[in-house]
């Protein structure tokens, strides 16, 4: 069985990506471990060893107590969207997110991160988040970053950018049991610069190889990869949108401050991250 982790703050925005983890869930007949994560304080009282105990104690108690009210929430909120077959699993530990999360991955074989994003609001901060954006650098796993703004909606359209190179195929390869799943059209996508130039003897290669799957593919030339990205979600009516992870930092770059104001009112869509 499939397992799908899912970190949580209780937040609305993790509530609601909470949806998108019960679909999936139910879609691939997988299990969910929810994650709370949270840090000890610092304390100087370190030459008195009983009282620095006591502290931890109580600490730990106080998390190990909020989570468990949470527990019945998340139940109501699978009831809620008709997937209270699925089975969730909680788990509470002590540390950093990130480094949590990436552990998980490995001891638990995690095939997915679903994660609540928010918007942009300091000077410097990505629109992913930077928790988000670091565990989609680098884990193996899928990583499905749910934007505040999202609202669960069959998937029905998922938009998969690429540059038809040889390790693209094996990341679209890797999506087509989730769009099979969810009973999806996969779209192809591939911005055409002036610095970049594709043989139409390699597409018609792909499409070859995806002549019995359910993808189409489109060719758009603008020498403004994001925004045309953008533009295609809203012409297209994607649901979902499928990045290959190129390389350390590109999800970043990708979503910058610089973009914030057309991604607050276009990219509502969730976004998923594949390594190649």
């Amino acid at each position: 069985m499939k397992k799908i982790l899912f970190p949580t703050d209780f937040s609305e925005a993790a509530n609601n990506a909470f949806v998108y983890a019960l679909h999936l869930a139910k879609h691939l007949d997988a299990r969910i471990v929810t994650l709370h994560v949270y840090e000890m304080p610092v304390v100087d009282y370190i030459d008195v060893p009983a009282y620095l105990m006591e502290v931890y104690d109580t600490v730990e108690l106080a998390n190990f107590e909020n989570y468990k009210s949470q527990i019945p929430i998340l139940r109501n909120i699978a009831s809620q969207n008709q997937c209270d077959e699925v089975q969730i699993d909680s788990v509470l530990l002590d540390g950093d997110l990130v480094n949590s999360i990436l552990q998980l991955v490995k001891t638990d074989n995690i095939d997915f991160v679903v994660m609540g994003t928010k918007g942009a609001t300091g000077a410097t901060e990505t629109f992913l988040g930077t928790s988000t954006a670091d565990v989609m650098t680098r884990t193996d796993a899928l990583v499905l970053a749910v934007p505040e703004k999202s609202r669960f909606m069959q998937i029905k359209k998922i938009a998969f950018t690429t540059r038809f190179r040889e390790k693209d195929l094996p990341a679209l390869k890797k999506l087509l049991p989730l769009a099979k799943a969810f009973g999806a059209q996969i779209d192809c996508l591939y911005i055409k610069t002036p610095s970049t130039d594709v043989k139409d003897v390699v597409v018609a290669d792909w499409e070859l190889l995806m002549k019995n799957e359910n993808v189409r593919f489109h060719i758009v030339e603008n020498q403004d990869v994001e925004h045309s990205i953008l533009d295609f979600i809203d012409n297209q009516d994607i649901d979902l949108l499928a990045l290959l992870n190129h390389k350390r930092g590109f999800f970043e770059g990708l979503f910058h401050k610089s973009m914030t104001k057309k991604l607050a009112f276009h990219c509502s869509v969730p976004i998923l991250a594949i390594h190649d």
